[in-house]
């Protein structure tokens, strides 16, 4: 994107630990108020991608009540739904190296704002009689193509601009995935909360209605908004696919970045989810009402606002190895702790089991998402300029790809643990087969560099 004024030259100088960082930006001609239409359009991206929640409640109970399948063909249907989040390094490619009217972000935002929006629309205006488990699962493959677009472009504009906040305010260079992740979880809270209160109050078709309405006024937004007016840093390369991919293999066979991305994609992609099973289990056997499952994912939507606020205050200064670490082995006990809930060890001491769920539970489901935000503040210093895009579109499609290896993994297991909507028997023993795997990884955490070294870069 071209500056109506003269370029120049804009360097300044990090200190990280004690290593000194020297980083030249290509300074456009700033545009006022270009920072707070950036947090603006950000604001609103991430949190329609944490509000997704809100339609997806509707889904899996459509499954439950309306279809009626059992615990693996909901996990199978998931986790098969995110299979477009997979291609995000493609997407990645096109937004880094193709650009449309001049713009190479917010095209693309529109674009995945614009498939949601016609993917839920016409989910909402099909009648329930037609929506066969093949239909909704092509619309939401289509849905999810879209938003894994959005991710991709807003990723983008995150790590880009991550660098460049420091000289433009004095604070923290990465001030920025922050409040990228506390819209997220705003969304989400909202998204969940609303979504334990309509699913009970109005049918499925609603919901997702007024979802697409949403994506509709992000789309619209979106397009509104110029991409000159959000004062993005100028990307040093404006190479082709064929050239940008070229780069993004370079910057890939580096050990400092494969390594780490390696071993969070198998911290992941090690664990046999059991959602689909437990969500049985919670509303078949303990015939917990939805609402609560509501307040559960709110609560842990809190837990992540709360954590992302503790992260950038207080433990952005912390080795990423030894933080990421101590999440994995807290998710691991909290996993043991399942297994009590499942034998009935807290029922005995008198806790209620909606309780349990809410605290408990709906903390484990987020616990999952808290070593996201470290590491991709790790992989944003990491990254060279001017292939943000492809490298955190990798990086989130090695997650999306651990995520579904770990939902068919968790399928394999509830089957080889005979779980079904009747039978929990087997389910403790499940949960502890996790736990173990959970921890496995933590034998090979020297991946996870101690303190991150950003090379010198010259633009």
């Amino acid at each position: 994107m071209k500056s109506s004024s003269v370029n120049r030259l804009e360097k300044f100088t990090k200190t990280t630990n004690d290593d000194v960082v020297v980083i030249n930006y290509k300074d456009r001609g700033r545009t006022k108020g270009g920072g707070g239409r950036r947090r603006m359009l950000l604001g609103l991206g991430f949190s329609m991608q944490g509000f997704r929640c809100f339609p997806w409640m509707a889904v899996i109970f459509f499954l439950k009540d309306g279809l009626r399948v059992d615990p693996s063909t909901m996990q199978i249907l998931q986790n098969s739904a995110n299979l477009p989040m997979v291609a995000k390094p493609f997407y990645g490619l096109l937004s880094d190296s193709f650009y449309v009217f001049g713009q190479h972000r917010i095209p693309y935002i529109a674009v995945g704002a614009l498939l949601q929006a016609i993917s839920w629309l016409t989910i909402a205006s099909l009648p329930a009689s037609s929506l066969s488990f093949v239909t909704i699962t092509i619309y939401l493959l289509l849905g999810n193509l879209g938003a894994s677009i959005v991710e991709v472009a807003n990723d983008a504009v995150v790590a880009e601009c991550g660098k460049q906040s420091a000289n433009d305010s004095g604070s923290s260079s990465f001030d920025l995935q922050s409040f990228a992740w506390v819209a997220g979880a705003v969304g989400g809270i909202l998204g969940n909360l609303l979504g334990g209160i309509c699913i009970t109050q109005f049918p499925p078709s609603s919901m997702f209605l007024f979802f697409g309405i949403l994506l509709t006024f992000q789309f619209l937004y979106t397009i509104s908004v110029s991409e000159r007016s959000l004062d993005l840093p100028k990307s040093p390369s404006n190479n082709g696919i064929a050239k940008q991919l070229s780069e993004l293999l370079t910057v890939l066979r580096k050990p400092e970045i494969y390594q780490p991305i390696a071993w969070f994609a198998a911290s992941y992609a090690v664990i046999p989810a059991l959602t689909g099973n437990m969500f049985f289990y919670q509303t078949q056997h303990l015939k917990i009402d939805s609402s609560v499952l509501g307040i559960s994912k709110v609560f842990g939507q809190v837990a992540m606002l709360l954590w992302g606020v503790v992260y950038n205050q207080h433990l952005k200064s912390m080795p990423p190895r030894k933080l990421i670490s101590a999440i994995q082995g807290t998710m691991a006990v909290f996993m043991v702790s399942d297994a009590l809930f499942v034998n009935g060890f807290y029922r005995t001491m008198g806790l209620p089991d909606s309780l349990y769920v809410v605290v408990v539970s709906g903390l484990l489901e987020v616990l999952y998402f808290f070593k996201t935000l470290p590491f991709t503040v790790l992989i944003a210093k990491l990254c060279p300029p001017g292939c943000e895009g492809s490298v955190m579109a990798f990086v989130m499609s090695s997650i999306a790809l651990a995520y579904i290896v770990s939902g068919y993994l968790g399928v394999a297991l509830g089957s080889y643990i005979k779980v079904t909507e009747t039978d929990f028997s087997g389910l403790r023993n499940g949960l502890l087969i996790q736990a173990a795997c959970t921890v496995f990884p933590l034998f090979w955490a020297s991946f996870i560099p101690e303190s991150p070294k950003t090379e010198k870069k010259e633009v």
